[in-house]
């Protein structure tokens, strides 16, 4: 089966982001055999002063693999990790669904979290309804919102940058499309209007390989390099702006 995997606030201003927590389970619940973990994508959730969080307000979503008599246990075991690795001050909060069955309410709310200042109680009001584990860990629980922000923006595909992929932090200098294919695991690789790159082209990768998701796909966005012959990934701000 495959699930989404929300999580957010697990931080404090001295510790790690949540993006680093969010690798840091995935490589545990896939070196426990528990979970193959397909991407992580972060969320940019709304940035408002009645809003508490700890540095841009954003949130996680990783994508495994899973079977379903160990699901259970997965979620045991994501919560052994949150409550054993969220720093002191943290309002952690863990969302686990079945990406299938991710509702279109669920999705409405990862939008809302965009754009509007929502509340703890209308997270555990949706979850009740919703086929969702929601779980408060540390602090006031605050970071259910942002955890089933994060799973209702991934299920809807048109949100956010990935911070994990196979081989996106292990791979630099000068490849053809079909190098990178084989390299990393993304989808496509396009301009930021949309046209498909040829197979053949090369692309110069610089140090910050981050791609987007866009119609439930990973994307490496890329621009003309100044050398004709050549592509270059798309600048680390713009990324920055357009995933958002």
């Amino acid at each position: 089966m495959h699930i989404l995997i929300g999580i957010d606030d697990t931080d404090n201003l001295e510790t790690h982001g949540t993006g680093r927590c969010a690798r840091l389970l995935g490589e545990m619940l896939a070196a426990a055999g528990l979970a193959g973990i397909d991407g992580i994508t972060r969320h940019q959730l709304l940035v408002d002063p009645r809003i508490p969080y700890t540095s841009h307000n954003s949130s996680a979503c990783l994508t495994a693999q899973t079977r379903a008599d160990r699901l259970p246990y997965l979620i045991a075991v994501a919560r052994s990790f949150l409550l054993r690795e969220s720093a002191p001050g943290s309002d952690a909060g863990l969302c686990v669904a079945e990406s299938s069955r991710v509702t279109a309410a669920q999705q409405g709310f990862g939008q809302r979290a965009k754009r509007e200042v929502l509340t703890i109680d209308q997270a555990r009001e949706l979850a009740r309804h919703s086929p969702v584990t929601l779980e408060e860990l540390t602090g006031t629980g605050g970071g259910i919102i942002g955890a089933l922000a994060a799973v209702g923006l991934r299920a809807h595909g048109n949100d956010g940058r990935f911070l994990w992929l196979r081989g996106i932090r292990d791979i630099s200098g000068v490849y053809t499309v079909e190098q990178l294919h084989q390299a990393i695991s993304i989808d496509a690789v396009q301009t930021i209007g949309g046209v498909q790159i040829p197979q053949a082209d090369r692309v110069e990768l610089g140090s910050w390989i981050r791609p987007v998701l866009k119609s439930g796909r990973s994307v490496l966005l890329v621009e003309r390099a100044p050398e004709s012959h050549l592509w270059r990934v798309v600048d680390k701000e713009h990324v920055k702006q357009i995933s958002s």
